[in-house]
This record gives C-alpha cells, sequence and structure tokens, in this order.
C-alpha cells in the first residue's frame, strides 16, 4: 500500500516562478547576496549547466534552468527583454534595494512612497531578470488609492 501523496509539496505555494537563466549558478549565488535567498535544489546536467535549481527567498520558492536553446529556453538577455516582473515584499525595502545593488542588480527605479501604500523599487538583475521590491506601509481603501494616484500621477488613466 502506498501513502497518499500531497499534491502540492510542503513549503510549495500554488504558483512558483521558474526562470530561465544563462547561468543559472551564478544567478544562484547573486540571489543569495541581493535577496538573502537560501539554495535548496541543484540538479546539475552532463554537460554542467543547471536542469533544475530552486532557491528560497522569504516563505516563497523560486525555480532555475539554465538556458537551453534546444529545448527552447532562453533567458531574458536573449530574448531582448521580459514582459514579467517579480515582485517580493521584504521588511525593509530601502536595505533590501541598496543590498541587490550592491551585489550587482541595475537600478530601474528607485524606492519610494506610492499610491497603493507601498513603498517600492524597481531593479533588473545581472541576468535580465526584474523585481519590484516593496514594503507595504499603509492599509488603504481602493477610494484612498485612487485619490492618492490623481495626486501623484495626474496625467494617468
Amino acid at each position: 500500500m502506498t501513502a497518499k501523496v500531497d499534491p502540492i509539496p510542503e513549503g510549495m505555494h500554488s504558483v512558483t516562478p521558474h526562470l530561465v537563466v544563462d547561468g543559472a549558478a551564478d544567478a544562484i549565488e547573486f540571489y543569495k547576496k541581493a535577496f538573502k535567498a537560501t539554495e535548496t535544489a541543484r540538479i546539475p546536467g552532463q554537460n554542467g549547466r543547471l536542469i533544475h535549481a530552486a532557491v528560497r527567498i522569504g516563505d516563497s520558492t523560486v525555480m532555475l534552468v539554465d538556458e537551453m536553446p534546444d529545448f527552447g529556453n532562453l533567458g531574458p538577455k536573449k530574448l531582448n527583454g521580459s514582459p514579467v516582473t517579480l515582485h517580493i515584499y521584504v521588511p525593509d525595502v530601502d536595505a533590501t534595494y541598496a543590498q541587490a545593488i550592491a551585489a550587482g542588480a541595475t537600478e530601474r527605479m528607485p524606492p519610494a512612497d506610492m499610491f497603493w501604500g507601498d513603498r517600492y523599487g524597481q531593479v533588473t538583475d545581472p541576468f535580465g531578470h526584474v523585481w519590484s521590491i516593496a514594503t507595504h506601509v499603509k492599509d488603504m481603501t481602493p477610494e484612498e488609492m485612487n485619490a492618492e494616484m490623481k495626486k501623484q500621477m495626474p496625467n494617468c488613466g
């Protein structure tokens, strides 16, 4: 008799980003420095490229794989960017932002107080993935957010 297997493994969430990276092993080291990630899995292929890896950032897992053009796996640099932004909440956006820049990320948007109640900034990691970093600082109703948006961004929508 076999034991019942949980369809969602322990510690995983329903949605988990899976990044294609040109240099997954280097990306793991960057994420450790930039976001205090911990490595949870690493499966190298015969050619030394990683066919699967995972890191934990906060309470979430991010999976990684090396670029493998033969299988259609290309990272954002080969694709001239990505329409996807990875969003992380942290206790101190300014400290995490500075840590990511010191680790080698490129500044996209320095942290600022936003109309929706977060202090928020964006960086691009050395592998071409965009990360938004936020600390929630104020609970707001949709009406309050709309009023603040009109003040901060009068020409938006």
